[in-house]
């Protein structure tokens, strides 16, 4: 078994949703939890320290079973640039601005709006009319306000251009990063532990 589906496995049994993995060349193994999001049960749950912790020390026991060579475990929350990695994360956060980054530059698009060989865009997230399609209305920065939930929405009615995708065609997508200075809280922004290994 690769540690990948180890530490799905794991994290899955534990309860929560894995967000993001990442293996650094430095042998640091960053996993980013979440709790698994509810269309029927809209109130959100944070991440905590301690269930940071909870995870860390049940990774550390099947890490090392499994004899995944590591230097550190770090175990966290998402931050507000949240990498979304299956269609239910895109259901979660429609009417949120996003960035995505396609697979391949698209040709000409929005009735020649958009000019060809893009392939990184940013813009409101919308649900296509067909299944399996979805749109993001392409808005510019300014126009963007904090939504409180660690991402942004239409300040007001603007005229925007709508690019239209499949998950198919998405190499990343992420939360656009937005600073609140009011002192909202953000989404994910409280937990995190660490595990220090080999040394």
């Amino acid at each position: 078994m690769g540690w990948q589906q180890a530490v799905e496995q794991t994290v899955v049994g534990l309860g929560y949703d894995v967000v993001d993995l990442e293996r650094s060349r430095g042998g640091v193994l960053r996993v980013t939890i979440d709790w698994p999001w509810d269309a029927a049960q809209p109130q959100e749950r944070f991440i905590t320290v301690e269930d940071c912790e909870r995870v860390t020390r049940q990774l550390q026991y099947v890490l090392e079973v499994e004899a995944v060579d590591y230097r550190r475990l770090e175990v966290g929350s998402p931050g507000i640039d949240r990498r979304l990695r299956h269609e239910r994360d895109f259901e979660r956060f429609v009417g949120e601005a996003v960035d995505i980054t396609l697979r391949t530059p698209i040709g000409a698009a929005a009735g020649g709006a958009l000019a060809p060989g893009r392939k990184k865009f940013r813009g409101i997230l919308r649900r296509g009319g067909a299944s399996g399609e979805w749109q993001l209305e392409l808005i510019e920065d300014a126009a963007l306000t904090p939504t409180g939930k660690g991402g942004r929405r239409p300040a007001a009615p603007a005229a925007v251009q709508v690019l239209g995708f499949t998950l198919d065609e998405v190499r990343e997508a992420r939360l656009a990063p937005i600073v609140d200075f009011k002192g909202r809280r953000l989404r994910g922004a409280a937990g995190s532990a660490s595990d220090k290994r080999r040394q």
